[in-house]
């Protein structure tokens, strides 16, 4: 197995803390710091220096670093040839993550199916925003990351990940039943320019997506009110206090009066849906079987949403 001090090594690159650290892999912040004092003892270099109030790799911690992820592939990869071999010994579990929608739409679907199948398997899902998916995905804290492409996701490029497309979640525009464009057949984004606006907070991969929609339209949206829930930006929309862009994934709740007024363009706005693994991992027998249930319950949401 390898050294689990290269695996505190890797977790703390990511969160530049030793507190993040501790607290991302279930440790103290004292057996962190002891781990990696030990690592650079028995290596004889530093691999850590302090940069401010953050811990940031050396040279030599770099170097250890991008070679050791080979090892972590390869250690990915053995499990799965393992498993494959014969049958699988005591309770298995698996561990998926995903932002808000793709944690109440898709993963509670592959979770039923998963268990199903394997009786001897426990699935526990996480809900998470989309950097901190990736962040899991390096502590082994979970094995499957569903989430939304935007910044700042690594890239797919980032040889610790291998990262799919799933499907793309179109957007609709959400008005009040009242709304001059809420009996169209569908709108383009543009029509909309000169409302006010209904966002989540700065920052948010939601607040991101909406203005980069708006800005392909040639337009930066008017924020009005800001809104982290669904429910919030419902009642908001109507009441007449503004518009949003709400995903097809995202079910709303009911009792508000608004409506979802379908997009067009080329191409039409969407929202484009991930998964990430650690790398070598994709093979490994349950992790392979819940992507391909969750592709399966992708295309079925597309199709819906067509």
């Amino acid at each position: 197995m390898i050294d689990r001090r290269l695996h505190v090594l890797r977790v703390l690159a990511e969160v530049g803390t030793v507190t993040a650290a501790a607290e991302r892999l279930g440790y103290t912040p004292s057996a962190v710091s002891h781990q990696l004092r030990t690592l650079s003892k028995d290596l004889g270099v530093t691999v850590l220096e302090q940069r401010g109030r953050m811990l940031a790799l050396t040279p030599a911690g770099q170097m250890l670093l991008d070679r050791t992820q080979e090892l972590f592939t390869r250690w990915e990869e053995i499990r799965g040839e393992l498993a494959s071999i014969g049958p699988a010994t005591g309770t298995r579990t698996l561990r998926l993550c995903g932002f808000s929608t793709a944690a109440a739409s898709l993963l509670p679907l592959t979770a039923d199916r998963v268990m199903g199948a394997h009786p001897d398997c426990t699935v526990r899902i996480i809900e998470a925003d989309p950097q901190e998916c990736f962040d899991l995905l390096v502590a082994d804290q979970a094995d499957i990351a569903v989430v939304v492409a935007t910044d700042p996701l690594p890239p797919r490029s980032d040889t610790r990940f291998e990262q799919s497309a799933l499907f793309s979640d179109r957007l609709d525009l959400l008005v009040p039943s009242r709304h001059r464009l809420a009996g169209r057949e569908s709108v383009a984004l543009g029509e909309a320019a000169e409302e006010r606006w209904i966002l989540d907070r700065p920052g948010t991969p939601y607040h991101r997506l909406v203005r980069t929609a708006c800005a392909a339209a040639g337009f930066f949206p008017e924020v009005a009110h800001e809104s982290h829930e669904w429910e919030t930006g419902a009642a908001l929309v109507s009441a007449g206090l503004g518009v949003a862009l709400a995903p097809r994934l995202a079910h709303l709740p009911e009792g508000y009066d608004v409506v979802r007024v379908p997009l067009r363009g080329d191409p039409v706005p969407s929202r484009k849906i991930l998964t990430g693994v650690r790398s070598g991992s994709a093979d490994q027998p349950l992790i392979a079987e819940a992507l391909t249930i969750l592709a399966e319950a992708a295309a079925a949401a597309a199709r819906r949403a067509v």
